[in-house]
């Protein structure tokens, strides 16, 4: 499942982020992933969130976040949610290019969070149903 935390610069996005999972590590019964593409944040999760500063390890596509994505997974069994601060930012594409990945990544049995910057009217119709209010 795919759920987009949507809105404009500055309109709290990433504080609703973090909240949201902060709030999921009490219920969760697997493991949690925040990724995001600097440090800023780290020390404002939950100690038992393993945060991924993404600038690291050089993800500059849709295919090779995937390839990240499916790394992660492969690595931990119990992994129930992955949340991303900044999607746009850290693969660098627009966001109307981003139905193939997004089909990919509802095969995995996770819960992924993602924040995307933009305006209402660039919102994709794929992504319309997946946008939190």
């Amino acid at each position: 499942m795919i759920q987009i935390i949507f809105g404009e610069k500055g309109t709290g996005k990433t504080k609703r982020i973090l909240d949201l999972a902060n709030q999921t590590v009490r219920e969760a019964k697997g493991s949690l992933v925040f990724i995001d593409d600097d440090n800023r944040y780290m020390f404002d999760l939950n100690h038992s969130i393993r945060f991924i500063n993404a600038s690291e390890y050089a993800i500059g596509s849709p295919k090779m976040f995937y390839g990240f994505i499916s790394g992660l997974l492969a690595s931990d069994f119990d992994l129930e949610y992955i949340f991303v601060d900044g999607l746009l930012s850290i693969i660098k594409h627009e966001l109307s290019t981003l139905e193939d990945l997004f089909r990919e990544l509802e095969r995995y049995n996770v819960r992924f969070i993602f924040s995307v910057s933009g305006k209402d009217a660039a919102l994709p119709d794929f992504m319309k149903d997946m946008v939190l209010t």
